[in-house]
């Protein structure tokens, strides 16, 4: 069966990005709040955003609240902040694959790709 998982990297302090909320949308005709989250010590969420029965095909978009934990990491910021929330929208194709959208992270810029 499917699945979509996640994690994120602080690149500038070179750790897992614990505490960062992440909100699941679908983004299909009418955007649509699916779950919310909080990744852990690992920068990882526990166990599978999506799974089995609301595993389906279609666009999605993870909303990472990139702000929120770099006020956290004390590092010296702009006011605002260059990165708030970070949108990712990415489609599934497969209903039976895994898909794994890391997000990779400074206070200036952002990198994702299709994990495994």
């Amino acid at each position: 069966m499917g699945r979509l998982t996640t994690h994120v990297l602080d690149t500038v302090l070179g750790v897992p990005a614990k505490g960062l909320k992440i909100e699941l949308w679908s983004a299909n005709d009418a955007p649509a709040h699916i779950s919310s989250h909080v990744t852990n010590d690992d920068g990882r969420v526990d166990g599978a955003i999506l799974t089995d029965d609301v595993f389906e095909t279609g666009t999605y978009e993870l909303r990472f609240h990139a702000g929120e934990y770099l006020n956290r990491t004390n590092q010296t910021l702009p006011d605002p902040l260059f990165l708030d929330v970070v949108p990712i929208r990415f489609g599934i194709a497969d209903a039976n694959a895994h898909y794994h959208v890391p997000l990779l992270l400074s206070p200036f810029g952002y990198s994702t790709y299709r994990g495994s």
